[in-house]
């Protein structure tokens, strides 16, 4: 059985999860309004990737017997800037939810909670994958420096990342 406060904890992460759903979106909008299409789209991948996540921690929390409750989500806040400056963000974004992800395990590990520890190796694994990813754009910023041709190149490269969150989270 789930503890009260691992339940609150998980809940606290979904509100996390959300809130960086709505970050992403937030930072697609300001991409597109700036013609950055692609990257546009590569963010807007990501809302439905975070959305994923905080519905698979409230499909865990219902399948353990636990009251799912969602809290307000914060306005989100970020600096506009350079694209290289948006992945900055992004990335240190990232790190905070693996930090975060990495609260959960320690939790878990101290109560002996081995089904949510197990659960939480599926979101270790995707943190590493989301901050690779996150390295490597801006590794090809770094690259590319201040030439416009080369972001324009990464921004149609970027457009074609195509969703692989599932869109019916019935499913999840």
């Amino acid at each position: 059985m789930i503890s009260k406060t691992m339940t609150d904890r998980i809940n606290l992460q979904i509100n996390r999860e959300m809130y960086s759903a709505y970050l992403y979106l937030a930072m697609a909008a300001k991409m597109k309004e700036t013609g950055y299409a692609g990257i546009g789209s590569w963010l807007t991948v990501q809302y439905h990737e975070e959305m994923f996540h905080a519905m698979k921690f409230a499909a865990y929390l219902v399948d353990q017997g636990a009251a799912v409750k969602y809290a307000q989500i914060d306005a989100p806040a970020f600096a506009e800037g350079s694209v290289k400056e948006l992945f900055q963000q992004v990335l240190r974004h990232e790190q905070f939810v693996t930090a975060s992800i990495r609260e959960l395990v320690e939790l878990a590990r101290v109560e002996k909670d081995y089904a949510t520890e197990n659960l939480l190796r599926w979101y270790i694994d995707e943190q590493v994958e989301e901050e690779k990813n996150d390295a490597e754009i801006l590794q090809s910023l770094e690259l590319i420096g201040n030439n416009a041709q080369g972001v324009f190149m990464l921004n149609i490269e970027l457009g074609k990342r195509a969703n692989g969150a599932p869109l019916d989270f019935t499913k999840v």
